[in-house]
């Protein structure tokens, strides 16, 4: 996929559904942003705009979530 990219270039047309379907099967496959974006030579803003085009339900940022936790301890039984 990168060879055919140069980077900084316009991808129009079938070029880019074609690239568009690409990152959105291996987005879905658990492959991140920024490692598409680095796969691709492109930005991350590019690869983010290209996924937001093609449909995809982008994921949360991860790591560490406030709020309730998922097991209760019980403290001083």
């Amino acid at each position: 996929m990168a060879e055919t990219l140069k980077k900084g270039s316009r991808v129009t047309g079938a070029a880019r559904e074609k690239l568009a379907a690409e990152l959105k099967k291996k987005y879905d496959s658990g492959a991140s942003i920024r490692a598409l974006a680095e796969e691709t030579g492109r930005s991350y803003g590019f690869v983010h705009r290209m996924l937001s085009e093609s449909g995809v339900t982008l994921r949360g940022r991860g790591g560490a979530t406030r709020g309730k936790a998922k097991t209760a301890a019980v403290v001083g039984s």
